[in-house]
């Protein structure tokens, strides 16, 4: 049955198709918002699959640059793997949709998302967000939706909905916010300094906007949602968890996790595992599930601890922070390098520096083109937790920690126009026991700093935990969480920031949904933690930007032509401009304004392209002095090179005051040779007199 709904979002016209396409999925909504087009789909497996113990949601992006009217580049001419802006996509859909579905649901659901069509003014990434909340709510797989997302920017200093394109290009704030119709499930957010307050305010505006769109769904599901079907529930029996705790009473249990030691812990958990297994050897049944048992009892016994006893499993205060160290200028060839060490978890980040032209070029779904000139890329290899794991590559996961701190350091950048360089910094994880991430911004800061970046502040990031009782009020929130608290806490609140404000935001939660005071507890946490890091940890191992760039990093200088003249450098096929690249050894980049970069890493050579770029753009006058080579010799005269394919002739009689019969008396090819200029013949050409120039 075919049904189309309507409501005016933020400006524009939102409809959802319903029964139109993709008849055969558990749910499907033909997503219009505005000339976006975006067909939303939620399937589920008929059986759960066996022998897993977690819940097989898998997010898709699809990209199709026919959406932009582009064809895809390369041999095969179609798309190829997710770009990095489709990855992120779907972990932004993933994080507030996952805890929605039930716990101990182990059928495959699959949420698709392709893009057909793209207007630059309405997100296709938000109509994406919006299609798979709806997908899911009117399927018949087991959801506790409704939910919608709202993008929030700040132009002028008032907040602006689902911003269009123009206004993204200006907007000091980047905010992705999902709810529920009681609380906030999700929180994104890249910042230009944005203050804790008005952050507060924006996810808030933005929770009230998803509030429209949650009614407007729930008319849709009244009407056309399908009955959600009954599963096989893959619960631990009770019965085994009682005689679990005969065998490992939880005074045993609390004994077995309360250290800081994550390698100490795991083995105290073995231990347990190995002495139940032993006890139920002889019940199959039971033994299969004796992993996920202990998981879930360890997780028990951590939350009760936190929550009833308030005690943390490494001894910590609430908001203590474990034992911190920066250190810079580890790795003595690269431009700049840092570590960053918090507990168990402990971040490298290598800075590289290169000319503009090594930007990263992105061909996607925007109209044009586009690039940036820095890069954060984050590894995460398993040494770093104690496994033996072949790499593969990044993850998503890695993708989108690396995105999240270059998000972070992005607003204290300098400009291109005032450090003309393309920056990759890179964060190797050394050791692992939570917030990765936030140790990667830390470490990245200070790198930059070290390699001579003129960043405006220093950034620093942590994140806050959280665990939940019974009721709204009965919460504990906590400052710095290790591993073990993330996986058996309900919330993982990263905040990255400088002093005055925040630059990123990442949440996530396993609940469904934050009240107000959590979140404001969280940020006012996270602020008093940064501001600690900043001051006492990274600050003592470098202050302040390094004056220059190190001797082993390329340097550049930066000078200006008439952007009419640039065919002159370049030169006919690129003759000029390789000519200098050739004789000097640097790389140049020309923008379209005239921007010169001239990039090299010896102070002489870069002088001296700089010097024949100035040559060959100067409008010749008389009277001008030059040095050039003789590159021919004619009866008449000699050509004079006075920087790559420019020339001008010194006539005999110029050559010297005496008179002479010819020119090969006096000049020899390659001859280095100073001469005046005497302005254009009849032709032309410039005019060179050599028995003129002052001895």
């Amino acid at each position: 049955m075919y049904k189309s709904y309507s409501m005016e979002l933020a400006g524009r016209t939102l409809t959802v198709e319903i029964g139109r396409m993709a008849a055969q999925a558990n749910g499907a909504a033909f997503m219009h918002y505005g000339e976006t087009i975006v067909l939303s789909t939620a399937t589920a497996s008929n059986k759960p699959r066996e022998g897993i113990d977690f819940f097989p949601l898998s997010v898709e992006y699809e990209e199709k640059l026919y959406a932009v009217g582009k064809i895809p580049g390369g041999f095969n001419k179609r798309e190829g793997k997710a770009s990095e802006n489709a990855i992120l996509t779907s972990r932004v859909i993933d994080r507030p949709m996952r805890p929605l579905f039930p716990k101990d649901y182990r059928n495959d659901v699959t949420l698709n998302n392709l893009v057909m069509s793209v207007d630059p003014d309405c997100s296709p990434e938000l109509t994406a967000m919006l299609g798979s909340a709806i997908a899911a709510a009117i399927s018949d797989i087991p959801f506790d939706g409704p939910c919608a997302t709202t993008q929030v920017g700040l132009v002028d200093g008032k907040f602006v909905f689902n911003p269009n394109a123009r206004q993204k290009a200006i907007s000091d704030l980047q905010l992705t916010v999902a709810s529920t119709k009681e609380k906030v499930i999700m929180i994104e957010a890249g910042a230009n300094e944005v203050s804790e307050e008005k952050m507060i305010e924006a996810i808030y505006a933005a929770h009230e906007m998803n509030q429209t769109v949650i009614t407007f769904t729930e008319k849709i599901v009244a009407e056309v949602g399908k009955k959600k079907h009954e599963y096989e529930s893959c619960a631990i029996p009770e019965e085994l968890f009682t005689a679990i705790k005969e065998v490992c009473p939880p005074s045993q249990m609390e004994m077995a996790v309360f250290t800081d030691d994550k390698q100490t812990r795991e083995e105290n958990i073995q231990g347990i595992k190995e002495k139940l297994e032993e006890k139920f050897s002889e019940n199959d049944n039971w033994l299969s599930l004796i992993d996920e048992a202990v998981y879930q009892y360890e997780k028990k016994t951590v939350r009760k601890m936190i929550l009833k006893d308030h005690k943390r499993p490494d001894g910590r205060g609430m908001d203590e922070i474990r034992p911190l160290r920066a250190e810079v200028d580890l790795l003595p060839r690269v431009h700049g390098s840092a570590m960053f060490t918090r507990g168990q978890t402990q971040i490298c980040t290598v800075t590289t520096l290169a000319p503009l032209a090594e930007a990263q070029r992105i061909d996607g779904l925007d109209v044009a083109e586009t690039s940036k000139r820095y890069m954060h890329h984050y590894n995460f290899p398993s040494y770093s937790v104690g496994e033996t794991k072949p790499s593969r590559g990044p993850g998503r996961r890695e993708i989108g920690h690396g995105a999240l701190a270059e998000k972070a350091l992005v607003p204290v950048l300098p400009p291109e126009e005032e450090f003309p360089y393309a920056i990759r910094t890179v964060s190797e994880t050394f050791e692992s026991n939570g917030s990765t991430s936030q140790a990667s911004i830390c470490a990245s800061s200070m790198s930059l700093m070290a390699a001579g970046v003129p960043i405006k502040k220093a950034v620093a990031g942590i994140s806050a935990g959280l665990v939940t009782g019974e009721t709204d009020d009965d919460y504990i929130v906590l400052t710095d969480i290790q591993g073990l608290e993330d996986f058996f806490g309900d919330m993982d609140f990263k905040v990255a920031g400088t002093h005055e404000g925040i630059t990123a935001i990442q949440m996530d939660i396993k609940i469904h949904g934050l009240t107000r005071p959590i979140v404001e507890e969280a940020i006012r946490k996270t602020k008093a933690a940064r501001t600690y890091i900043l001051d006492e940890i990274m600050k003592p191992a470098i202050e302040e930007p390094r004056k220059e760039v190190g001797k082993y990093a390329p340097k550049i200088v930066q000078i200006q032509i008439d952007p009419e003249k640039i065919g002159d450098v370049v030169g006919q096929r690129g003759k000029t401009i390789n000519a200098i690249i050739e004789q000097t050894g640097v790389k140049i980049d020309i923008s379209d304004d005239g921007a010169v970069s001239v990039c090299g890493t010896d102070q002489e050579s870069m002088n001296k392209a700089v010097e024949m770029i100035r040559i060959i753009t100067t409008d010749y006058e008389e009277g001008m002095i030059l040095t050039g080579k003789v590159v021919s010799i004619k009866e008449f005269g000699a050509f004079i090179e006075f920087a790559p394919g420019k020339e001008g002739m010194v006539h005999i009689s110029k050559i010297c005051k005496e008179r002479i019969k010819r020119v090969e008396d006096i000049l020899t090819l390659g001859d280095k040779v100073t001469v005046k200029c005497l302005g254009k013949d009849k032709m032309g050409r410039i005019s060179f007199s050599m028995k003129d120039v002052v001895q």
